[in-house]
């Protein structure tokens, strides 16, 4: 089952990089409370990804800080160390967390995998976003397989 608006983000484990090395954070802890920005891709410095999906979000930082998101969050199914990597080479520094959902365990809970196994890529997110208010989906934007239409931070703040 797919998550819809008005539902509370299921609790999963993602990594991000810190000062240490990689860190286990429980999505309650990095997502579950105020207003947050989560965005999807299917890969890590992919194309679309990395020319308009990440860049829109790190552009745009400001003017969603300025609609009430507090933090904006790229979960990728890829590993820590690739989506620490991929956030150096756009620099996008503090503006965007960078979350690996290494194991796809958080993108199952979501019901939003992808088969990308036509591409040699396994099992990966689709793209979309979403808005969170204190843990719960105010806004969820699915692409259509293919498409980068209604995920971009353009889109989410033309609806805030």
């Amino acid at each position: 089952m797919t998550i819809s608006v008005g539902d509370k983000l299921p609790e999963a484990t993602l990594m991000i990089m810190g000062a240490e090395g990689p860190q286990p954070v429980s999505t309650s802890e990095l997502m579950g409370s105020g207003t947050v920005a989560v965005f999807a891709v299917p890969g890590a410095f992919t194309p679309t990804c990395s020319a308009k999906h990440l860049p829109g979000f790190k552009a745009n930082a400001d003017a969603l800080a300025a609609k009430g998101v507090e933090k904006i969050v790229c979960v990728s199914v890829n590993d820590v160390f690739v989506m620490d990597a991929w956030g150096k080479d756009q620099g996008v520094g503090d503006a965007v967390v960078m979350a690996a959902d290494g194991n796809g365990e958080f993108t199952r809970a979501l019901g939003l995998e992808l088969d990308a196994s036509g591409f040699a890529m396994g099992t990966r997110s689709q793209r979309y976003s979403m808005l969170l208010r204190d843990g719960e989906v105010a806004m969820l934007n699915v692409e259509k397989p293919g498409a980068f239409e209604v995920s971009s931070a353009e889109y989410m703040l033309e609806r805030l």
